[in-house]
């Protein structure tokens, strides 16, 4: 048996995955948040859950982490996981659990999943979008995952869409992740019934301020007007970033994981008419396919499980 385990901004969602069919035997849900000490005795939490309903034992634990992280879990930097600076998750959780751990990015967890087994699967040349609390990609090129020197490579929701545009909580100013996260959802979707246009999605919460991505999806799912409007400026904003990946890499298809993904045909569909108006040259080059993760929000965790059971294996 295998446990994968996606760690992001706001969850950490694992996985206990069986590698002869990559079936999903169990699940274990913790948040994220909080100190690295708090977040590894969450991981334990899960690890010990997931192993409790594994017959036969456990052979390999992979992370994906949000962020700049090496294969070892040593997490260098991660924006949405402001408190694991220089934290060596993986070794001190190995030492928790007297098991080896093996750590790649989550996006790129993601993107093994599809290529190994979902909606990349026998392409040569493929990106993989990751929408979530932020924005994570990864890329099989030329038949190869891309994982860059250091194992960073898909930190493309801090590219730079906007040199004048607000300021990131990376410092940073107009990132693509900035526009186009489920952060970024949950705030036009604010700013829309502030300014007392969004009536659907304000008799959703007590307070304004708590308004997120998954209140401005529910409005819309209701057919709401003023949530379709919303939802089609942020799709514009996502194709936007993905054009930049389009124009770089040449994929034949983009894969749209994440939470956001469970939205499902509407995300896809939008995406896809703002990548034809915005992509240049559009109309001189093959349509690159626009579709969901064939795992959706779970690939990045059944990645790391197959990521985890390649190392083992080499």
């Amino acid at each position: 048996m295998l446990i994968g385990i996606d760690i992001g901004g706001t969850k950490a969602l694992g996985l206990l995955v069986d590698p002869a069919n990559g079936a999903i035997i169990a699940r274990s849900k913790k948040s994220s948040q909080g100190s690295g000490q708090e977040l590894l005795r969450r991981l334990v939490e899960i690890i010990d859950e997931l192993t409790a309903a594994a017959h036969p034992l456990v052979t390999a634990v992979g992370l994906g982490i949000a962020g700049l992280t090496d294969r070892y879990g040593l997490v260098h930097y991660s924006p949405n996981l402001p408190n694991l600076f220089q934290f060596p998750l993986g070794r001190r959780l190995s030492k928790a659990t007297q098991r080896d751990i093996f750590a790649i990015n989550d996006a790129t967890a993601g993107t093994w999943a599809e290529a190994k087994h979902g909606a990349g699967r026998g392409l040569d040349n493929f990106a993989y979008v990751a929408l979530g609390s932020g924005i994570g990609t990864g890329f099989v090129a030329g038949g190869q995952l891309l994982l860059g020197a250091n194992g960073f490579a898909g930190e493309s929701g801090h590219m730079t869409v906007d040199i004048d545009g607000p300021t990131h909580i990376t410092g940073e100013p107009g990132p693509w992740e900035y526009f186009a996260s489920g952060h970024a959802l949950g705030r036009l979707g604010r700013e829309a019934a502030e300014a007392g246009r969004f009536p659907e999605v304000a008799g959703l919460v007590t307070n304004l301020k708590d308004i997120r991505s998954e209140h401005v999806v529910q409005a819309l799912a209701q057919g709401d007007a003023q949530a379709q409007v919303i939802f089609d400026s942020f799709c514009a904003q996502v194709a936007r970033g993905i054009a930049n990946l389009v124009l770089i890499l040449d994929p034949s298809r983009v894969v749209l994981g994440g939470g956001l993904a469970e939205v499902g045909e509407a995300l896809r569909a939008g995406i896809d008419t703002w990548l034809t108006r915005l992509l240049l040259g559009s109309q001189h080059r093959p349509q690159v396919e626009v579709v969901l993760a064939k795992f959706g929000a779970e690939s990045a965790a059944l990645g790391a499980a197959w990521f985890a059971a390649d190392a083992v294996g080499n």
